[in-house]
This record gives C-alpha cells, sequence and structure tokens, in this order.
C-alpha cells in the first residue's frame, strides 16, 4: 500500500492519461498543468480513459517515484471529482472504489 502523509497535497489529473507514459511524460503534464510542483512533494494522480488503470507520480526527495495499480474488475471515481486538489481520505476512497455524492467533515479544528 502507498503511505501517504497526512499534510501531503494530491492533486488528481483532469484528464485521462495514456499509461505508457512514464517519469518524462507524466512530468510534462504536471509542468503544463501544476507549475512548479513537480518536485515539491505533492503526489499527482492520473487515470486512463477508461478508467481502471492508475498512475501516481511523486518526488521523494532524492527521485521521482511512479506507483501504478491496474483494477482487474470496475473502475476508479475519478470522474466524480469536481477539482483537482483532493484530500488524502477522498485519496484512499478513489483507491477503494467508493463513489463520493457528498462528503462532510464533522469537524475543523481551528488553532488560535
Amino acid at each position: 500500500m502507498l503511505s501517504i502523509p497526512s499534510n501531503a497535497r494530491l492533486f488528481l489529473y483532469q484528464q485521462p492519461v495514456k499509461m505508457h507514459r512514464s517519469f518524462e511524460g507524466l512530468s510534462t503534464f504536471i509542468e503544463q498543468t501544476f507549475p512548479g510542483l513537480l518536485l515539491s512533494g505533492s503526489y499527482f494522480i492520473f487515470l486512463n480513459r477508461l478508467g481502471d488503470h492508475m498512475k501516481v507520480l511523486y518526488w521523494d526527495g532524492d527521485g521521482l517515484v511512479i506507483w501504478y495499480k491496474r483494477l482487474e474488475k470496475g473502475s476508479f471515481a475519478g470522474k466524480n471529482y469536481r477539482t483537482a486538489s483532493i484530500n488524502r481520505r477522498e485519496f484512499f476512497m478513489l483507491l477503494e472504489g467508493v463513489t463520493p455524492h457528498k462528503i462532510q467533515a464533522r469537524y475543523r479544528a481551528s488553532c488560535g
């Protein structure tokens, strides 16, 4: 399983991507869509047209890492996200196949 820190920034690329793309191809998409964030430690999530393949690209401090998952049945619900920025909980819901209809926070802690 992919370990993601609680303060991680996650971005879902809004267009389908051909999964033959690797570091250079995915990095180009990131630089065009999210300029300057490639080496920030953020996680970038890509889905193919059918939604049954996912790649996650991130910088781990000394190199780029690709995490790849292919579903044997079904598809990821990536089309249900209207914004590119998602939180950690939404990402894990996406991985587990949960379709978000309404996500409501139970509480919000404030400092100060």
